[in-house]
């Protein structure tokens, strides 16, 4: 057995609150990927046609017929993707997918 380990889930959850309708397509997408046994990007495209390899063991999944897109980057040989973006097609089209990276979550204070 070699499970992928996927970080940022919470970033996943934060995406279908907003956007409903690509809650099924996200999880399946993050079941798919954790069931991988793929620890370098260039092994992906054998398992996700919708995939783009990019620089920097990047790669870009399209999801939900390219309604949203995912960025990760993986951990060759420790078998972790870390999510650097998780968004509608129309948010992906405002980064830069060689360098987003997730936006800390703020924090909370109490009064």
């Amino acid at each position: 057995m070699c499970p992928v380990k996927l970080t940022a889930l919470s970033t996943l959850l934060a995406c279908w609150q907003r956007h409903p309708d690509s809650e099924q397509a996200l999880r399946a997408w993050a079941d798919e990927v954790r069931a991988a046994c793929r620890d370098q990007p260039v092994a992906v495209k054998g398992s996700f046609d919708n995939a783009s390899i990019l620089k920097g063991r990047r790669v870009v999944f399209n999801i939900k017929g390219n309604d949203y897109r995912v960025v990760v980057e993986f951990a060759c040989g420790m078998k972790v993707v870390f999510v650097k973006f998780v968004g509608t097609h129309q948010e992906y089209d405002q980064i830069d997918v060689d360098t987003v990276e997730l936006e800390p979550w703020p924090t909370r204070t109490t009064h």
